[in-house]
Order: structure tokens, then C-alpha cells, then sequence
């Protein structure tokens, strides 16, 4: 669960222009984060089935929004790969 800290913070990095908060760029970031604090959370609980789905469904939409971003914006697409440094 990301705080509204974090999740500021990140919009903040990641916006287009100022009230930008729901750009696939955005989108991407928030689910990255939140892939990433689950997958620690499965590292430690790796019983945990439930969690385990979610983030299953995390990663498939976390790659429909960059298969999204590579077929209309593919520099935008590149640009975030690397500052995310996520594998393509």
C-alpha cells in the first residue's frame, strides 16, 4: 500500500504537466512501485496465494500500458523504461 506521500512524489516525477495524475506514464510508475513493495512482501510470505494473484494482475497491467506507450509514444516509451530500469 503506497502512502499519498509516495504517491505524490512519484506523480511528481512522472507528470506531464501539472495536473497530470492519470497519464499511462503515471499509471506505470504507481504499478511499479507497488510490484515492487509486493514482491518484497512475497519474498517473506511466500504462502501468501492471495497477494501472489494481485500481483499477477499488477504485472499484466503494468504491461498493457507499456505496450500502449510503445505503439503511441514510443519515445516516451523508451525514455520511462530506462528511468523506471525495467527489462524490454
Amino acid at each position: 500500500m503506497l502512502t499519498k506521500r509516495v504517491k505524490s512524489k512519484i506523480v511528481g516525477e512522472h507528470q506531464k504537466h501539472d495536473k497530470d495524475t492519470g497519464s499511462a506514464e503515471v499509471q506505470t510508475a504507481m504499478l511499479s512501485r507497488q510490484i515492487d513493495e509486493l514482491a518484497t512482501h512475497l519474498k517473506k510470505n511466500p504462502k501468501d496465494n492471495h497477494s501472489r494473484r494481485g500481483l499477477l494482475k499488477m504485472v499484466s497491467k503494468r504491461r498493457k500500458l507499456l505496450a500502449y506507450l510503445q505503439k503511441n509514444d514510443a519515445s516516451g516509451y523508451s525514455k520511462l523504461i530506462k528511468k523506471l530500469e525495467l527489462k524490454k
